[in-house]
């Protein structure tokens, strides 16, 4: 097909732009190489399956704006499919009368595959181009109280306008060429939309033809040449970058679980994340991994109540931090605080750490693990922080709780048999009370009908008492690893002593420490919900329930973060509810898609930050639309949040954890 002259200029083109867009490649390597070591490539078989998978199916893409969605997909789909159709069509243009996959079976159902996708392709990038700039859906905004990048705003216009017109040119003119060589050499019925196109140029005589051949030909395959050296700056880079980061990123033993710190290395001179090259090379990728959907902060807590903080910002400020200077960066240079740049000091004490923006992320970003790093920065090394959090870091120094009670432990037992582990060394579930159960008096409730079902299934169980300290949840996702580290070296002696494999905890936050993350630090402990045992007690037949429910006859169940979108714990406490023969309505977002209380990631001990709504207030209103008479929960902070909520409402909904309904109902 193409001449001598167009043979020899090609390759010297596309020698030029690899070369240009080699230099930007690099840049890029080089900048996520300057994060901090944590990329994991350990299985890697299944890791590469994994991103192979998600990257074809689509899968993270589809669960969430399912039109959108879908449309995205057969974008993708037709761009992946774009890579054979541009060897191919290299191919024709070289060898003459060749025809790519020859005109058999193969062939044709390769014809076929890109006829179809080319067409799904042009509809999806139109339709993404009117949603962007035509209809400007409010999807695509970021509230004007969130801190953006002053290059931000106009630069994602850009960019999106430019990888827009760019995808809608290249698959254009391919799809124009494939209809001008039917036009030429007849109706192809492997391709009925390019049949269909090839009509148009059916008054061209055949030097028209050809030569409209070779302008589609050129038009399609230049604009990838010189698209190319562009492509690392874009936010088409996502096509690479996503797949990789589901291919690296390290394995933790529940989605939230954060990596320890060394406080032994003698180089380190700052703890945590102050600036871009402190962060780890995963949460680097994030940055050129964002495809600036926005669906992070559609599901934020904290974005979604009025707060300054937007996950999506906080990547997309990352990401034109990155572009400022890049050179600069990759040779070595310092970058800006993110503290005032990339994020405002309001939005890092915003996050809840429910960890649903790295639920819902299509791509595979984890902004939580950022604002945890930036908080360790904040404490550990700057010593700047909300002066409400000294106080729970204080108690949990000094009384090993947050509430900063020195009273015994073991009050809530007043007038119940409840065995201490001198007592009854020999037991088989170490009840971990926490310390709500402790000392909180509504939480001490549940911890009493949580005995009331132990004593009647005939459980063989023990408590720490006295030996029981925090696990340090609050102090972890405050910032204050080092505290941590110290409550979890001490817990784990404690739990070690005392001979405890299998544990059970009513609150999810001590679950989430004492099963998900002790681990770090060598404990090997099975750790349960309660509403798990309580499910497993039932199945066995040890507890029978009369049915009644107490006065829960109409029961919507919340979902608390750190047993359900943390620990993947969702069915236990439906099917405990379902046992009670309670009616069950559920909420809107429910699951893995649960909406927060707002006590997490240290809220529970400081004033919400400043924004429209409160976001237990938020919650509460939801539970409230389903018409039930109770709200049920599995989790003290959740408890407390809610029962506020409840009150500032009237009262309207009865707050109940999930053991004291069961406790109502047993025979």
């Amino acid at each position: 097909m193409l001449t001598l002259t167009e043979k020899l200029l090609f390759p010297t083109i596309v020698l030029l732009s690899m070369a240009l867009g080699y230099r930007n490649f690099r840049l890029v390597f080089e900048i996520v190489r300057r994060g901090q070591p944590d990329l994991a490539l350990d299985a890697l078989p299944q890791r590469m399956w994994r991103a192979l998978e998600v990257f074809l199916s689509q899968r993270t893409v589809l669960r969430a704006r399912p039109g959108t969605s879908l449309l995205h997909a057969f974008v993708a789909w037709g761009f992946t499919y774009y890579f054979l159709v541009n060897f191919g069509d290299v191919l024709e243009g070289f060898i003459p009368h060749f025809r790519f996959l020859g005109e058999g079976l193969l062939g044709g159902l390769y014809r076929l595959g890109a006829d179809l996708l080319s067409v799904a392709v042009l509809v999806g990038v139109v339709y993404f181009l009117i949603r962007r700039f035509g209809t400007r859906a409010p999807q695509l905004t970021i509230a004007e109280n969130v801190q953006l990048h002053p290059k931000a705003s106009g630069g994602m216009r850009q960019d999106s306008l430019i990888v827009g017109v760019f995808i809608l040119l290249h698959v254009g003119f391919r799809f124009i060429g494939a209809s001008a060589t039917i036009a030429a050499h007849g109706a192809d019925a492997w391709q009925p939309f390019g049949s269909l196109a090839a009509r148009l140029w059916g008054g061209l005589p055949p030097a028209g033809l050809v030569a409209l051949e070779h302008a589609a030909w050129w038009l399609a395959l230049g604009l990838i040449l010189l698209f190319m050296p562009y492509f690392p700056n874009s936010k088409h880079l996502h096509l690479i970058i996503a797949p990789i980061n589901y291919l690296t990123r390290p394995r933790r033993a529940a989605l939230g679980a954060l990596a320890p710190m060394d406080f032994d290395d003698p180089e380190m001179e700052e703890f945590g994340a102050q600036r871009l090259e402190q962060l780890g090379q995963t949460q680097l990728l994030d940055a050129f991994a964002c495809i600036m959907c926005n669906r992070c902060q559609d599901v934020c807590p904290a974005y979604t109540t009025g707060k300054e903080l937007s996950p999506a910002a906080l990547e997309v400020n990352k990401r034109y931090m990155l572009k400022s200077d890049m050179a600069a960066l990759a040779s070595g240079a310092a970058s800006a605080q993110l503290v005032g740049n990339a994020i405002s000091e309001s939005a890092l004490w915003a996050c809840t750490t429910c960890g649903a923006c790295v639920e819902i992320c299509p791509v595979g970003n984890e902004p939580m693990f950022d604002i945890v790093g930036l908080r360790r920065y904040q404490v550990l090394t700057a010593g700047e922080f909300p002066g409400q959090l000294q106080n729970a870091f204080n108690g949990m120094e000094r009384q090993g709780n947050p509430w900063q009670m020195s009273e015994d432990r073991m009050g809530w037992t007043e007038g119940l048999d409840v065995p201490s582990v001198e007592e009854n060394p020999g037991f088989e579930y170490l009840y971990w009370v926490g310390c709500a159960a402790s000392f909180d008096p509504r939480a001490k409730e549940v911890a009493r009908a949580f005995v009331k079902i132990l004593n009647s299934a005939g459980v063989n169980y023990a408590v720490l008492g006295d030996q029981e300290s925090c696990t340090g949840d609050t102090a972890r996702r405050a910032g204050h690893e080092y505290l941590f580290f110290e409550m979890a070296a001490a817990n784990i002696e404690t739990l070690n002593g005392v001979g405890a494999r299998r544990i059970v905890a009513t609150c999810p936050h001590c679950l989430h420490s004492l099963g998900a993350e002790y681990s770090q630090f060598g404990a090997d402990f099975e750790v349960i919900h309660h509403t798990t045992l309580i499910n497993q007690l039932i199945d066995a037949g040890k507890l029978k329930l009369n049915g009644a429910g107490g006065d829960a006859q109409k029961v919507t169940f919340h979902d608390p973060c750190y047993l359900g979108r943390h620990n993947g714990v969702f069915a236990d406490p439906r099917d405990v509810l379902a046992a009670g023969k309670v009616e069950l309505l559920e909420m809107a977002r429910m699951r893995n898609n649960s909406f927060c209380c707002g006590a997490g990631g240290g809220q529970m001990w400081k004033e919400e930050e400043p924004g429209q709504t409160g976001v237990s207030i938020s919650r509460f209103e939801e539970a409230e639309g389903t018409g039930a008479d109770t709200l049920a929960v599995g989790c003290p902070f959740c408890l407390v949040m809610l029962n506020d909520a409840s009150r500032a409402a009237g009262e309207s909904l009865h707050v109940r954890d999930v053991a004291e309904i069961v406790a109502d109902s047993i025979t």
